[in-house]
């Protein structure tokens, strides 16, 4: 199949290319380029890479032509913890999704495969032993200073446990980056009906793996705890470390978008599927960081602060069934074979 691939130059969506096109798929690849991800670099960095901003509506429709399936992956990434950060992720995001959306409904385009995120997930799913599933109560200011970091059951006020969140869990963004990865849903859900069309909206939790953008204000925890190692210093931990994520790494979220791109042609239109895309092995934090400085040179031990971040989620950990169900995704890479493997892996600039 022909495929617009947005983002190709970045992290995840150069994975992404490369394993489209080791499957025989022909790539169109594009990429805004913007400094807050790929530094000061104003030429394209890869044969046949377009350099488009997929909010430019006219340059997105003219790479349009033949095009069986958009695999959409550009988008402003990162916390976005601050009102201030919200017209930057709508502008990017939001409006980005829009654009191209409406360039394929212009061009005939009905095939659509996009990154969402963990984070449309919000505080993720915990359960009380006395209680059974509960919605998740606010973290206050005074027990997270108290060292007290678990999330209470609103019936009891006891400390309640992780459970696997999965496509069905109501969608509660707490950042703008969040609120903008549900917009994109929604948006892929309203075009889907409208037009009609087909699309798959891929929620990755936690990727990591080569190539990954070194320490920046939009570097997952993993490059971080790397950046730290290679500056001398100790990783550092927030809260007890104990918070549970699922780490799923760059090669499998790169196969998960191949699959999805061959499936959604066949799916009939007015259809949206979402899956979470993830390794299906929590860990915690601070056994990623002990696992990506155990596998280095004379590494110093990670260090747990106890500091906090008021907006930071206590535990999100996915549910892989519906992935492995309807998409045939199951990870390869465990979290403990590809973290080690990580400590010494090429990471870039930008």
């Amino acid at each position: 199949m022909r495929v617009l691939l947005s983002g190709a130059a970045g992290f995840i969506g150069g994975a992404v290319r490369a394993t489209l096109q080791s499957r025989g798929h022909d790539v169109v690849a594009l990429d805004a380029l913007i400094p807050q991800a790929h530094g000061d670099r104003a030429d394209p960095v890869h044969d046949g890479l377009h350099q488009v901003d997929v909010r430019d509506h006219d340059a997105v429709v003219a790479l349009l032509g033949g095009i069986d399936v958009v695999c959409h992956q550009a988008a402003m990434v990162g916390a976005g913890l601050t009102p201030a950060d919200l017209p930057l992720y709508a502008s990017h995001n939001d409006l980005g999704t829009a654009v191209v959306l409406a360039a394929m409904a212009e061009a005939g385009v009905d095939r659509l495969v996009f990154a969402s995120s963990m984070v449309v997930y919000g505080d993720g799913r915990y359960t009380c032993r006395q209680h059974g599933g509960q919605p998740a109560t606010t973290r206050t200011i005074q027990a997270l200073e108290e060292g007290s970091f678990e999330v209470g059951c609103p019936v009891c006020r006891e400390p309640m446990g992780w459970a696997l969140v999965d496509e069905a869990a109501r969608l509660l963004p707490r950042s703008s980056y969040a609120a903008s990865k549900v917009a994109q849903e929604h948006y892929a859900i309203a075009w889907a009906r409208q037009l009609p069309g087909a699309a798959i909206g891929l929620r990755y939790h936690n990727v990591y793996g080569p190539g990954m953008p070194a320490d920046t204000p939009y570097s997952g925890v993993a490059a971080m705890f790397r950046s730290a190692l290679a500056r001398g210093d100790a990783p550092t931990v927030y809260e007890d470390g104990r918070q549970m994520r699922d780490f799923v790494h760059v090669s499998d979220v790169a196969r998960a978008n191949a699959l999805a791109v061959e499936q959604v042609a066949d799916l009939p239109s007015d259809t949206f599927a979402a899956y979470n895309i993830c390794s299906g092995q929590p860990v915690a934090i601070a056994e990623v960081a002990t696992i990506i400085a155990a596998a280095g040179d004379n590494a110093p031990a990670p260090v747990v602060t106890g500091q906090f971040r008021s907006g930071d989620v206590r535990h999100i950990v996915a549910s892989p069934d519906l992935a492995r169900a309807e998409l045939g995704f199951t990870a390869t890479v465990s979290p403990l074979d590809g973290l080690a493997a990580f400590a010494d892996a090429p990471l870039r600039d930008r």
